[in-house]
């Protein structure tokens, strides 16, 4: 093809023939041009289309990440409803209700004191963040969701925090000290697991040494039954968030 252009030109150029060789010079420069555009827009369109498939690898495991996140959020929420009646009932038996069952005391109690922290299923979103490719989530709306998603579990753990204090003051020090944590713990995970681990063992009043006495471990089960009824209330904004940025991402991935 270059060689054919070539000699027209020396054809044009050898005839003397200015005015048709400035035309068709000019004319091979717009043909030029436009097949350098051409390029960089097919380019262009090749380098989209990679980009695009990596968001959409990147939607489909942060829309994964998002529905384990829902189903261990909903397990706390039960765990921690769990532990607010037994820090209810345990306030009870302080304020004078009379235990009838030792055993299941200690079930109770027990579950307050083994509590656990909560941790978001966001490996995706934290790979977005540190690799610096938060921005090849082209939807606005979804990015924001993350974002908010992710104030709320730092709310969260604030809060863990600021329960993990209050329970270290109030609830741990009359207990590692007046108590037996050995049979308290093996009693309870006899209970837990129907008698395949732990030791049943002979739980007494004894055994919690004067517990009701202890005016710190009263406040620690008021504290453990407020703060783990704030912690369920985000529980359930974080599944709602959650939620609704699955049927985002879903709306996007039709696109």
């Amino acid at each position: 093809m270059i060689k054919i252009f070539r000699r027209i030109r020396q054809d044009l150029l050898s005839n003397g023939n200015t005015k048709k060789y400035l035309k068709y010079a000019i004319g091979e420069i717009v043909l030029v041009v436009i097949g350098i555009l051409i390029a960089l827009q097919i380019n262009n369109w090749n380098e989209a289309r990679k980009i695009r498939d990596k968001e959409v690898i990147y939607l489909n495991n942060i829309k994964t990440d998002l529905q384990l996140s829902i189903l261990e959020i909903e397990e706390f929420i039960a765990t921690r409803q769990s532990q607010i009646n037994s820090a209810n009932l345990i306030m009870d038996y302080f304020n004078g209700k009379p235990v009838n069952d030792w055993n299941f005391f200690n079930k109770n109690i027990v579950s307050i004191y083994t509590w656990q922290s909560f941790y978001l299923m966001d490996n995706t979103y934290q790979e977005l963040i540190n690799s610096g490719n938060f921005a090849i989530i082209s939807n606005d709306s979804i990015k924001k969701g993350l974002l908010n998603l992710e104030l709320l579990y730092k709310k969260l753990k604030y809060n863990e925090d600021h329960w993990k204090y209050d329970a270290q003051q109030t609830l741990y020090p009359g207990s590692y000290q007046r108590q037996d944590i050995n049979s308290m713990s093996n009693n309870y995970i006899f209970q837990l697991s129907k008698g395949q681990s732990g030791e049943k063992g002979n739980i007494t009043e004894e055994t919690f040494g004067n517990i009701f006495q202890d005016q710190q471990q009263k406040n620690g089960f008021a504290f453990a039954s407020r703060n783990f009824e704030v912690m369920n209330g985000i529980f359930s904004k974080m599944i709602t968030k959650c939620k609704a940025l699955i049927s985002q991402i879903d709306n996007e991935l039709k696109k």
